[in-house]
């Protein structure tokens, strides 16, 4: 049985040693990067042996790149075509539609419960003759294990940014406002999706002339919040040249977001809500009207992927466990994922996870092992999945401004953090040959070793 297992394993042959290339090491030097704050592996995605293999037993944080080991543990574990619920239910009578009662709503950790699926849900809700509710629109987000209030400041000190949002099993919206900013010679006007009404803006902005260098590098943004009522104030100047561009924040708690969006959605449809909106549990007494699904989990994995997208990132972890007694919060995912890189053969020395999106200091893997992982997808029926959730090199998502030799040759997924750059997935050579590609650099001056991360797609896709 050990030497079956031995055999079924997938590890990569770390005594074939090949350095890095040239470009590669010539990029790094540029970028004043050590090669040994550097791991790189490229080996074939049939196996084989490594043309690189340059600090590939060394952990390193992966930044965003741990989203492929998020996205292909749930791929495997829950099903491509696995759909996150969110229920609608009653209690009290229902006559001449009014509801003398309450109207639940259980969320089931939908990470992209957009506003426009929320107006839909809603107005299917008026469909089914539910015009007034005389009681409480109570919100079950026990899907997910009670868990110590989310800070949105921790990671990087700006609770504002909408990457910093906690996961919730009700999360409406990724709990985002996007303001966009429309600039003429005159003004810089500030719109926002959602327009929720009780969300007034406020536009300082100068719009100024010249080049457009960084639109957003002399803007500010003050929010001042008084229960349900929010004041957005943006100030600073704006290059008229940058045209328009967005800007996604977050403005209230989770709770008291889902609260102005389901009382805003609610009174468009016409309808009306005597009661408050709470969080509670939903009785044993309840009666479904509703089920709300995603789409399937294939296509969010897409969505999370090609933009990056933490806050999916999140939900989508939380949920490998969200079953299980006791789960539905990081250390129980964590576990999950642990053991099923163990079941699917894939040696992990040094492995961490935090949160599934890698926005996490404490996150470790080595190239070794998203190699490993890598080359395990591609054998299995899932590979076109996990391989067209990654932005295509040079061409869309996240790394559609990318310029370089490979340009629409990879599926490459990015990652960077102040001190973190990196990059894995897939590329094809001159020869129709795919290589499986893995670089991390982790290093005070990282961020500047990019050139050197798409030298080494360049490189492969040459040979």
């Amino acid at each position: 049985m050990r030497l079956a297992a031995a055999l079924l394993s997938i590890s990569l042959p770390l005594a074939a040693m090949a350095e890095l290339p040239a470009p590669v090491r010539e990029a790094l030097a540029r970028a004043g990067v050590p090669e040994s704050a550097v791991a790189a592996v490229v080996v074939p995605v049939e196996r084989g042996t490594p043309a690189v293999s340059h600090n590939a037993e060394v952990p390193m944080n992966p930044a965003s790149v741990m989203k492929l080991v998020t996205a292909y543990a749930a791929l495997d574990l829950l099903g491509p075509a696995y759909t996150f619920k969110t229920d609608f239910l009653v209690t009290g009578e229902l006559t001449a539609g009014v509801l003398e009662g309450d109207l639940y709503i259980r969320g089931g950790g939908d990470p992209k419960l957009t506003i426009d699926r929320v107006w839909l849900a809603l107005h299917d809700l008026r469909s089914r003759g539910i015009r007034e509710i005389r009681g409480d629109v109570v919100i079950d987000r026990s899907w997910f294990a009670p868990a110590p209030p989310h800070d949105p400041g921790r990671f990087d000190n700006d609770p504002r940014r909408a990457y910093n949002a906690g996961a919730d099993a009700f999360l409406v919206n990724f709990h985002a406002v996007e303001f966009r900013f429309v600039p003429d010679d005159k003004a810089v006007r500030v719109v926002a999706q959602p327009d929720l009404p009780n969300v007034e803006i406020i536009s300082r902005i100068r719009p100024v002339p010249g080049p457009c260098t960084w639109w957003r590098g002399d803007l500010k943004h003050e929010f001042m919040e008084n229960g349900l009522l929010a004041t957005a104030i943006f100030s600073g100047s704006y290059p008229v040249a940058c045209g328009e561009n967005s800007w996604a924040l977050t403005v209230f708690d989770a709770s008291r977001y889902g609260e102005s969006v389901l009382r805003w959605l609610w009174s468009e449809t016409g309808g009306k809500l005597r009661g408050k909106v709470r969080d509670g549990k939903v009785p044993a007494d309840a009666r479904l009207v509703l089920r709300a699904e995603s789409d399937p989990l294939a296509n969010l994995v897409r969505d999370m992927n090609k933009f990056s997208n933490n806050v999916m990132a999140r939900q989508i972890f939380l949920t490998l466990s969200a079953q299980q007694p006791g789960g539905g919060e990081k250390r129980a995912s964590a576990r999950v994922v642990r053991e099923w890189l163990a079941a699917r053969g894939i040696e992990a020395p040094g492995f961490a996870i935090e949160n599934g999106s890698g926005l996490a200091r404490e996150d470790r893997i080595t190239a070794g092992t998203l190699a490993a992982l890598l080359q395990r997808a591609w054998a299995t029926p899932l590979m076109p999945e996990i391989a067209s959730s990654m932005p295509v090199f040079a061409t869309d998502g996240t790394l559609k401004k990318r310029v370089g030799a490979g340009a629409g040759q990879a599926h490459i997924k990015g990652g960077t953090l102040t001190g973190v750059q990196s990059i894995a997935g897939y590329v094809i050579d001159r020869s129709a040959r795919r290589w499986v590609v893995v670089m991390m650099a982790n290093h005070a001056k990282a961020n500047a070793a990019q050139p050197a991360l798409d030298a080494l797609i360049g490189w492969v896709h040459e040979r």
